[in-house]
């Protein structure tokens, strides 16, 4: 029972990183602000570098949600019939190799804006 209550704990970032990412890839936040979003600030400099870090972002979490979706099943199987301390600490030590990913998705979004736009936030040519 511990077992499949720390595979649901584990399965909840990539879950979120999947919904989340299709929802910014196909509707983007209204407006720009500082409380809903992928909030940067060159995301922030107008509605097109804002449009565009949203589906960037959106369309990364996807991709890193679903290949961490079944690495975190696979590694899980790992443990499964352990100890419950043990099965908790490889939960925990999995959910911050999870929260790395999450973060880390922020340089490609960054780089890609900075691949698109200039610094005041305008397209390069």
């Amino acid at each position: 029972m511990d077992w499949i209550f720390i595979l649901i704990v584990v399965l909840l970032i990539p879950l979120t990183m999947i919904g989340i990412g299709v929802l910014f890839a196909k509707r983007v936040p209204a407006k720009i602000n500082f409380v809903c979003g992928y909030r940067t600030r060159m995301s922030m400099k107008n509605k097109d570098t804002w449009v565009f870090a949203h589906r960037h972002c959106g369309k990364t979490w996807q991709n890193i949600g679903l290949i961490m979706l079944p690495c975190s099943v696979c590694a899980m199987i790992f443990v499964l019939g352990q100890d419950v301390v043990d099965v908790n600490i490889f939960g925990c030590i999995l959910v911050l190799v999870q929260m790395i990913f999450l973060i880390g998705s922020i340089i490609p979004t960054e780089l890609a804006l900075k691949k698109t736009f200039d610094d005041q936030g305008n397209r390069k040519n």
